[in-house]
Parts: structure tokens; C-alpha cells; sequence
């Protein structure tokens, strides 16, 4: 059975080692600061846009930098257009944020950055799905030079100043880090039922729900069998998978224990509006909290 076509990706969890440091990284990458906790383990940060939250950032200070293991590949911040992500160009640019990378995969324009910890972050525009591509009945997602002039001249079509990520913006995508690429296409697939899209050699792949390029990216680049990250490691402790509603959240679990997942009840109450939800972890043992969301 496959998951319910309007799926989305909700907040990424990180586990860091600085709270303070991280929060004015993002909030000068084009995040808001939302809320501000004491937690039973420690002080934790909610980020997003005006709309939603986005980035929870949890302070472990007796946590550990690992090297090797399954993790965080990048979470992706999807931008409403590109006259917006135009606009976060210029503004990374004038204010020295510096950007490690930039492609164009057809369905999409990218810009990759690194934040203070080494978690790795993709901020991009899709195109629209009428111009994506399906040569052979495959869609088409490759990697091109990016058009850094024709962006920058998109985002100064609007005449408005730079004050954030605007309204709209949400995660687009994870990318994760894994051990073994059948069994997480297993797991996604089979046991969630996820799409597979694609895949790039026998080292990635790329799974999503309702036709979209990619929800979920894996790369075994961190090492074949590579193992999963200890609890207390910094980097991902757990991404969000939102259904529409309880019906479609019964089903995805029901399938899930069909599969053999096991699931434990998750109660964030922190986050704006937020059921209680279950966790799940994949075979590499990245954590995943799906939730209903109306």
C-alpha cells in the first residue's frame, strides 16, 4: 500500500552541542525563533517561518561528534519560488554566510550549506511540475551547473526587503546517511510506502509520496554497513513525516507493523500544534516521528 499522496516532511530534530551558537547561525540563515524551552534534558530552540516550525534544535552538552555512522546527509529548506530563493542568495552573500555548493537537478535549484556543527543543509526552489522532465517514463533529476545570475536577477524582481524565509517555506526533503541501501529501500518502501523515484548507482537512492522528486534521499558515502550513531551523538536525533489525518496515520502504521516496524509513542508537546505521534527507526537506526496533521 502506498502512503498517503499528500504526505509532507514536518520539523528536523537536531541533537547540538551549542544552542546559543546554532540559533544565531539560523536566525541569520533566514530562520525566526519561535519558542524557547526548558526540557528535561536540557535547553531546546523551535525555528521556522511565520507559519510553521521548521528546526528543533536540542542542547546535549555531554553528547558526542561522530564520524562514519548513519545520520544526517542534509535536511532541505524548500522555498515558495525563485524570486525567494533569489533573494536568499543576495542576502548570504552580503551578509557572508557562505555557500559550499550550487546545482541545478532540473526538477530543482540548490544551494548547499554547512552550519557550525557540520549538519548540512540544502536550501532550494522547485520547479514547477509541468516543466519537470520524464524521458523513458523516468523522471528526470541530474545535476547542472546553477544559474547564479539568472537567480540573483529573479530575487531582485521583488522590491520588498530581505526579512526571513517567507511564509510558505517548509522541509522539503531529508537526506540520510545508511548502512545498506536495500534495506532502507525495504523499510521506506515496503514498510511505509514510500515511491522509489530513482537511483544514483548502487551508493543512493530516493523515495517520495505523491509523485514528488524526493521526500527521502540515502547514500551509503559515510561507508557500506556503516553503523548507527550512538543515542547521545550531535547531528540528527529524529525528522518529522506528517499524514493527513488519523486515517491515513492508522493505515501507515498498520502496513509499518505488517512489515515487522516497531513504533513508540512520541508526545512533543513543544511544537505549535502538534499531536501525539510514534517513532519509528529505520535499519540504520535514524529516528523518524510520524504524526497526523489536519
Amino acid at each position: 500500500m502506498q502512503i498517503h499522496p499528500e504526505t509532507k516532511l514536518g520539523p528536523v530534530h537536531l541533537r547540538v552541542a551549542n544552542l546559543s551558537n546554532l540559533v544565531t547561525y539560523y536566525t541569520a540563515l533566514g530562520l525566526h525563533l519561535r519558542r524557547h524551552a526548558e526540557t528535561s534534558t536540557g535547553e531546546q530552540a523551535v525555528l521556522g517561518v511565520a507559519d510553521s516550525d521548521l528546526l528543533v534544535l536540542q542542547e546535549d552538552i555531554n553528547g558526542q561528534r561522530v564520524k562514519g555512522t548513519s545520520g544526517l546527509y542534509h535536511f532541505a529548506i524548500l522555498l515558495p519560488s525563485r524570486v525567494d530563493l533569489g533573494q536568499a542568495l543576495r542576502h548570504f552573500a552580503q551578509t557572508g554566510i557562505k555557500v559550499g555548493g550550487a546545482s541545478d537537478h532540473a526538477v530543482s535549484e540548490a544551494l548547499y550549506l554547512t552550519d557550525p556543527e557540520g549538519n548540512g543543509i540544502e536550501v532550494y526552489r522547485d520547479r514547477p511540475r509541468d516543466e519537470w522532465r520524464y524521458p523513458d517514463g523516468k523522471l528526470l533529476i541530474n545535476t547542472t551547473p546553477f544559474d547564479v545570475e539568472g537567480v540573483l536577477a529573479a530575487g531582485d524582481n521583488n522590491p520588498e526587503a530581505w526579512s526571513g524565509f517567507p511564509p510558505g517555506t517548509r522541509i522539503g526533503h531529508v537526506h540520510l546517511h545508511v548502512g545498506d541501501i536495500a534495506a532502507t529501500e525495504r523499510f521506506y518502501r515496503d514498510g511505509l510506502g514510500f515511491d522509489l523515484i530513482t537511483r544514483y548507482g548502487p551508493s543512493a537512492t530516493f523515495l517520495s509520496a505523491g509523485g514528488y522528486h524526493h521526500h527521502l534521499g540515502a547514500n551509503t558515502w559515510a561507508g557500506v554497513g556503516a553503523p548507527p550513531a550512538p543515542a547521545n551523538a550531535w547531528g540528527l536525533a529524529h525528522f518529522t513525516i506528517d499524514v493527513p489525518g488519523e486515517q491515513a496515520l492508522t493505515a501507515l502504521l498498520n502496513q509499518a507493523a505488517r512489515a515487522g516496524i516497531g513504533a513508540t509513542e512520541r508526545d512533543d508537546g513543544v511544537l505549535a500544534g502538534v499531536l501525539a505521534g510514534v517513532l519509528v527507526r529505520d535499519p540504520s537506526g535514524n529516528g523518524i516521528l510520524v504524526r497526523s496533521v489536519v
